[in-house]
C-alpha cells in the first residue's frame, strides 16, 4: 500500500500534519508515501482530482495503485494508523 500526501506551503493544516506523518513513517517502516505540492506538482496530481479547498489530502492506494480511501484535513494519528493497519496488505 502507498499513501499519496498532497499539500501546499500556504496550507496551515499541511504544516500541522508534517510532524504527525514523520512520526508515523518512522514507526511504520513498511509504509510507502509520496508527497506532492499542490502548486509545484499540479501535473502529477491532476489524476487525483484535487481541489485546493480540501488540503491537506491523503490518498490511500493499494499495491496496484487503485484508490482505497481518502482523508482530508488534520486527521489524528490514531485515525491514520487505523487505516494503515486496515489496508496494510492491500
Amino acid at each position: 500500500m502507498k499513501v499519496i500526501k498532497i499539500g501546499a506551503v500556504w496550507c496551515p493544516g499541511c504544516l500541522v500534519m508534517r510532524p504527525r506523518w514523520r512520526e508515523i513513517e518512522d514507526e511504520y517502516l513498511w509504509l510507502e508515501t509520496e508527497y506532492f505540492d499542490f502548486d509545484q506538482d499540479s501535473e502529477k496530481i491532476k489524476q487525483y482530482h484535487v481541489d485546493s479547498k480540501i488540503l491537506p489530502l491523503f490518498i490511500f492506494l493499494d499495491k496496484t495503485g487503485k484508490e482505497l480511501t481518502r482523508l482530508q484535513g488534520e486527521p489524528s494519528k490514531k485515525e491514520i494508523v487505523a487505516l494503515l493497519l486496515k489496508y496494510q496488505n492491500q
